[in-house]
């Protein structure tokens, strides 16, 4: 087992991560079924209440680059707010927030 940068994901679980590139993205992602865009949709809500930070980021950032406006993801955060708990609203504003500015700063 590889170890390394403490800040991965996956460096303790090897089949996790061969389970995400394979499954998760390389199966689930590329299902014709639904659009990028649309699972962007559908992660970002479920991660939202879910209250899954760091991931809850990284699909942002994905949804954006799917084609999902910044208005929104705020609309998607906004309605989760009311089935989820505010906690978890305000949590996936300030992940909203980080994502938009990284996406700023790559600009």
């Amino acid at each position: 087992m590889t170890t390394g940068n403490p800040l991965d994901a996956y460096g303790a679980t090897p089949k996790l991560r061969e389970l995400r590139d394979t499954m998760l993205f390389g199966d689930i992602w590329e299902r014709k079924e639904l659009s990028k865009r649309d699972r962007s949709l559908i992660t970002v809500a479920v991660l939202t209440a879910q209250r899954c930070s760091g991931e809850l980021r990284a699909h942002i950032s994905r949804a954006l680059a799917n084609g999902v406006t910044r208005e929104e993801i705020s609309e998607v955060v906004t309605h989760v707010a009311l089935y989820a708990g505010w906690p978890a609203g305000v949590n996936g504003s300030m992940m909203a927030m980080a994502a938009f500015e990284t996406e700023d700063n790559n600009d």
